[in-house]
């Protein structure tokens, strides 16, 4: 691996640019298909095998006309002061509103509230629904003008109007502030970090360049493969990250090798060879954990997860190739200054060559070396305060609770919230997470009719509909309003309760009887996430095992990048469930309304964190294994791993923590909580984990850490990722080669 690695850098850097414009060209290829690729396809959500899945696809196929693919508003109305909204003016202004919703576009009904009995009790509330053809994101702005339009003018009538459901424009929006943020904070630690602006300026370049030919090659093949605009937001974040942090490993070997006395072509070519080396295997541990996704069952989470690997992929290509050529642009312009005179000054003679080698070798140690050197003398101490420390503030994710964000949990000020709680007011809780039952039979209305008298008497049931049948006469369905609200635990079990007791009904009546709706869907993907956890977590640890036995040649060092993973993943969904469920520090955090944790983020967080997470581990042990096979003792190892490999590693870490704590500006409360939860687990990961844990472990362990079985080290391919067969290769023939020869001075 090294070997090749390092033909392809010194290529790369000798060929700099044939390799430059290539890669432009594939950006401006990509770039002109995306540009004219037909617009993506609106977002759908889909889980096979669930039953609101099994009803969904029922009711598109025999019950057209219940739009079950359509998106819908529910527009909520109450009479000013004491009046009721059956009083004669509040009716006809109600009466007004239905009109002018019904002149909408894209409408295909408004329900009448007066006709439909959505009228409160106490006669105070009514609501009525606008069902449109499309589905919600593809409703039109003119669509969603036109709606607004509409109760702007019943407000002007002096009605309270509200309006909630999948068809109100969100004020929640994606504005690109957080990848401005993230990239600012990235240039300062790189400028930091190198010294030097190009320095500074080519991981940053290199990460814009493969992130933009991974969202633009989504584009193009957005509408062939029905890949949505959201499935960009996971590529465009890790994709970001992981191409900063590549690109940085790459110069910063470069630089090392250069201090070394290396030629320029030369020191590219062992900066790709080794470090090129731990890129490859650390973006394939990121890929593995991105598609292992595809597990979970979920289109949406399947593409989202393929499309960032396919754009972790690109970065590592980016590192391998493009990095080095722009090496070859400004190979002395990335250096520190200091270095850069002495290096691109006039030649050394051999004699002055030796001493700068002798020089280099007899460097201080800095803070990475003596921060090893600490941890070696007390490493119990060390460890112990580092797994105390990451299980206190995983704690919390003891008590977590899943689920989906809905109205409910919006904040007070939008619209979406006061209908909310508008209905649960004047209706009940349950009325926002009403259910709905289909029935499948020759006569499905008198099925339904029978269903409906069992539902009655169900326990937690408020309020049953009348079946309405379709044309045929083979579908029918009906609502169920349950006595608590959408996202309470009583409602999940009326759901479990209810689904198997139609299912008896259902088979005595040779039908089928399906429980669905928005609560069901909610309360089915969730339980499809928490099935799919384990096995994921399985798949992805376990690929990830074997491929780092390949890298490191060891059972132990695997072992313990995996289980340092698991306490820094579970720290960050401790401080997660805090902030976000428990309320601490929310008004910091700009928590409007705490609640239960998104259901997607424990596995995003694992696939993603998992990845990152090896990262650090591949570019850290990987010098501690070089140093280890070319003949260092154990504890030494570590040191020289921390003197190459420390300072670079906080840098990336600081680097993926700023880009992923860019995007909690933003106000869309998933994206928010995702990014604070990938920031707090990569530093816990790189700062403790890496840093202190692993290190305290390999000095307690010493050279057992890096047993291998006799009969699996025979059995396993040598992948060379620390260089040792490179080494041997280059200095074989032609001895060490220098950068103060003539034909590398300054020009």
């Amino acid at each position: 691996m090294a070997t090749l690695l390092y033909k392809i850098g010194r290529f790369a850097f000798r060929r700099r640019g044939l390799t430059v414009l290539l890669w432009f060209l594939v950006f401006g290829g990509v770039g002109a298909a995306a540009s004219s690729a037909p617009p993506p396809p609106a977002d759908t959500f889909s889980m096979p095998g669930t039953e609101s899945q099994k009803a969904f696809d029922l009711l598109k196929e025999k019950f057209p006309a219940a739009s079950a693919d359509g998106a819908s508003a529910r527009v909520v109305v109450r009479a000013p002061g004491s009046e009721k909204i059956s009083d004669p003016k509040a009716k006809k202004d109600v009466a007004a509103l239905v009109a002018g919703l019904s002149k909408a576009p894209q409408v295909v009904r408004v329900s009448d509230p007066f006709t439909a009995g959505a009228v409160s009790e106490d006669g105070t509330t009514a609501y009525t629904i606008v069902t449109y053809k499309v589905a919600a994101m593809e409703v039109s702005d003119k669509a969603h003008d036109a709606l607004l339009e509409a109760v702007e003018d019943a407000r002007a009538d002096g009605l309270r109007v509200e309006m909630g459901g999948d068809a109100v424009p969100l004020e929640q929006a994606l504005d690109g502030t957080a990848e401005i943020i993230g990239v600012g904070v990235s240039a300062l630690i790189l400028l930091v970090t190198f010294g030097s602006l190009v320095a500074a300026g080519m991981p940053l370049l290199t990460a814009v360049i493969g992130v933009g030919i991974g969202i633009s090659a989504i584009g193009a093949l957005g509408s062939t493969l029905g890949l949505s605009s959201t499935t960009t937001t996971l590529a465009m974040m890790i994709g970001l990250a992981v191409g900063i942090d590549y690109a940085l490993f790459i110069v910063s070997r470069y630089r090392a090798e250069m201090a070394e006395g290396r030629e320029r072509d030369e020191a590219a070519g062992r900066a790709v060879g080794t470090a090129g080396s731990a890129v490859v295997f650390a973006g394939l541990t990121v890929i593995v954990a991105l598609a292992g996704l595809a597990v979970v069952n979920v289109p949406m989470l399947t593409k989202m997860g393929l499309t960032a690997a396919g754009t972790v992929a690109i970065a590592v290509l980016v590192a391998v190739t493009l990095v080095p050529a722009l090496l070859g642009f400004a190979p002395f312009k990335v250096l520190p200054r200091r270095d850069r005179r002495r290096i691109a000054g006039k030649s050394l003679s051999k004699r002055q060559r030796r001493r700068a080698e002798k020089r280099f070798a007899r460097q201080r140690p800095n803070l990475g070396a003596r921060w090893a050197g600490f941890v070696l003398r007390r490493p119990v101490v060390v460890l112990l305060l580092g797994v105390v420390s990451l299980g206190a503030v995983a704690v919390p994710a003891t008590r977590l609770e899943l689920g989906l964000p809905g109205e409910g949990t919006m904040a007070a000020e939008t619209t979406q919230r006061k209908a909310y709680d508008m209905l649960s007011e004047s209706f009940g809780p349950g009325f926002n997470g009403p259910l709905l039952v289909t029935i499948e039979a020759d006569d499905a209305k008198s099925v339904g009719t029978v269903v409906a008298a069992k539902l009655s008497d169900e326990p937690g049931v408020a309020q049953v509909g009348s079946p309405t049948a379709n044309e045929a006469g083979d579908t029918a369905i009906l609502n169920v309003v349950p006595d608590t609200g959408p996202t309470e635990g009583k409602t999940e079990q009326l759901v479990k309760n209810l689904r198997g007791d139609l299912a008896g009904v259902g088979r005595a009546d040779d039908a089928e009887v399906l429980v669905s709706g928005q609560t069901a869907m909610f309360i089915d993907f969730s339980k499809t996430l928490n099935d799919a956890l384990l096995p994921y977590l399985a798949l992805v640890v376990g690929l990830a095992f074997l491929l780092l036995i390949l890298v490191f040649r060891s059972l132990l060092v695997p072992l313990k990048a995996a289980l340092g993973f698991l306490l820094s993943v579970s720290a960050a969904l401790g401080a997660v469930v805090a902030i976000f469920q428990w309320g601490w520090f929310a008004d910091l955090m700009g928590v409007d309304q705490p609640g239960p944790i998104m259901s997607t983020l424990p596995i995003f967080m694992i696939g993603v964190v998992f990845g990152l997470a090896m990262d650090y581990e591949v570019f850290l042990v990987t010098r501690m294994r070089e140093a280890y096979v070319h003949g260092e003792s154990a504890h030494q190892a570590v040191v020289t791993g921390f003197r190459h490999g420390g300072r670079v590693v906080t840098a990336a870490a600081l680097i993926m923590a700023s880009v992923f704590s860019g995007f909690i500006m933003e106000d869309n409360d998933f994206v928010r909580m995702i990014g604070l939860g990938l920031a707090l687990a990569v530093l816990f990961d790189a700062l403790v984990v890496r840093m202190a844990i692993i290190p305290a472990l390999f000095a307690i362990l010493g050279d057992r850490a890096w047993w291998l079985p006799k009969w699996l080290d025979r059995v396993l391919p040598n992948m060379d990722v620390e260089g040792e067969k490179l080494s041997r290769r280059l200095a074989a023939p032609r001895g060490r080669r220098t950068a103060h020869t003539p034909e590398y001075s300054r020009r």
